[in-house]
């Protein structure tokens, strides 16, 4: 790591950052929605550059955002896309995918231009957050290497997100559930108006099945802006089978895709990133049926039902995912219940402190041999020993393990090679994994125990 990139992020970091501390409220006076829309203006709104697909949602849409970007780079685009949180280097954030590059990461030295680009114009916008620079960031680094089109992933809700100064070709909203319900709503319609607040006057929005509540909601913004909705579900349809899944569209005509991303939850991932597709495919005419279905069957999306180990005779297969909400658990729990197959599950959990943390336990513990709460280094994650507590009071006994070396380390000693390991829970947790991967396998000698 160069000298320069370091101060470049500590520029950064001196800036406050709710992804390491949640805001009190979520509203205009905390998240000016104002903020991004004058800093872009002093850096000459770098954002109008290109067109963009715009994804909000509880849960799918880094899924859905991996697979419309990987659509139009096999299309012979030159794509930028910017998620959030990243797994295991920042960088990961901010990528330009071509057809020849399909990871794109900002080089460091790309990534310390852009920093210094902006902090003149960051210096004139009094309370400016972390996230509405890093976004700035990805704005102007997509219009400096001249992308044809991005995709933008939501950071947080929708209707005050840095992201939102927008006006997209797409609005896409995936799956609606509760999350970050102090912040968002305590229902789902609540969740569903910062959500819908993506929806632009004129743009064609596409939406995943959602409760009756939620699309009731969705459809209201909608009207108000004139948006034409397209509902997956009802206006496209799906069904799925393995790893295949076909797509009826509205007129009838359907499309059989194989996916490369596992999971029944897939199936409408992947309709709702077609739809947005097909909405867009008049912008860019090399995006043929042929480049979707590429992009549907090479897609990767690290810490979503990952298989970072496949077993072998002495060691069981190690599967991750950043089950980090109730919606996302209930997902997981359908993929260990029909996805894979295995004599006992070994699951290692940890979860951040503003999550439901009591139904994400309901709907894991009962599938598990034996649970340990282990905790991310990472100053929202909830203390391993308030996990168990919250366990036992369910019913269930479970160990405490002081970081994921040691958890891992003990289950592997412990599992059968017929049995699985699922670590789980706080995306921070899953990319604190990553992170230490190489040197965990030479730790346990993983090509024999």
């Amino acid at each position: 790591m160069s000298i320069r990139y370091q101060e470049a992020l500590a520029y950064l970091n001196q800036f406050i950052n709710y992804e390491k501390k949640i805001a009190e409220v979520y509203a205009p006076e905390k998240m000016d929605p104002s903020r991004p829309h004058r800093l872009l203006t002093l850096l000459h709104n770098p954002h109008q550059q290109y067109p963009t697909l715009h994804i909000a949602g509880t849960n799918g849409k880094g899924s859905v955002a991996m697979m419309c970007a990987n659509s139009l780079r096999l299309a012979g685009l030159r794509v930028g896309l910017y998620t959030s949180p990243h797994l295991v280097d920042f960088r990961e954030r901010f990528r330009i995918l071509t057809p020849d590059d399909p990871d794109g990461q900002i080089s460091q030295a790309e990534f310390v231009m852009v920093v210094t680009e902006l902090q003149a114009a960051a210096a004139q916008i009094p309370h400016i957050t972390w996230f509405e620079l890093v976004t700035a960031i990805a704005f102007i680094h997509f219009a400096r290497q001249k992308v044809d089109a991005a995709v933008i992933e939501v950071g947080l809700g929708g209707r005050l997100d840095a992201t939102n100064v927008i006006t997209p070709l797409v609005s896409v909203i995936t799956s609606i559930s509760l999350d970050h319900t102090s912040l968002l709503g305590h229902t789902v319609a609540e969740i569903a108006g910062e959500k819908g607040g993506i929806i632009k006057p004129g743009v064609p929005v596409i939406t995943a099945p959602q409760e009756t509540d939620a699309l009731e909601r969705l459809r209201q913004i909608a009207q108000e802006q004139n948006a034409p909705l397209t509902v997956v579900g009802e206006d496209w349809s799906f069904s799925g089978q393995g790893q295949e899944v076909t797509i009826c569209d509205p007129t009838g005509h359907t499309m059989t895709y194989h996916l490369n991303l596992l999971g029944a939850h897939q199936y409408e991932n992947s309709t709702i990133a077609a739809a947005a597709l097909h909405t867009v495919q008049p912008y860019f005419p090399t995006l043929t049926e042929t480049a979707i279905a590429q992009a549907f069957a090479s897609t990767v999306w690290p810490g979503r039902l990952q298989t970072i180990y496949p077993g072998d005779n002495h060691t069981p297969p190690i599967v991750l995912d950043c089950a980090h909400n109730p919606g996302a658990a209930a997902i997981l729990a359908q993929a260990l219940t029909h996805t894979f197959t295995y004599q006992r599950l070994w699951l290692i959990l940890g979860v951040t402190q503003d999550k439901d943390v009591t139904t994400l336990l309901k709907l894991l513990l009962p599938l598990a041999h034996q649970t340990i709460f282990t905790a991310a280094p990472h100053p929202r994650a909830t203390p391993p020993d308030d996990l168990a507590r919250l366990a036992a009071q369910l019913g269930y006994d479970s160990q405490v393990k002081p970081d994921i070396m040691t958890a891992i380390q003990e289950v592997v000693a412990a599992a059968n090679p017929t049995d699985l390991l699922c670590i789980a829970g706080s995306i921070f947790l899953v990319g604190d994994l990553l992170n230490r991967w190489e040197s965990l396998q030479s730790t346990l000698s993983l090509s024999g125990k």
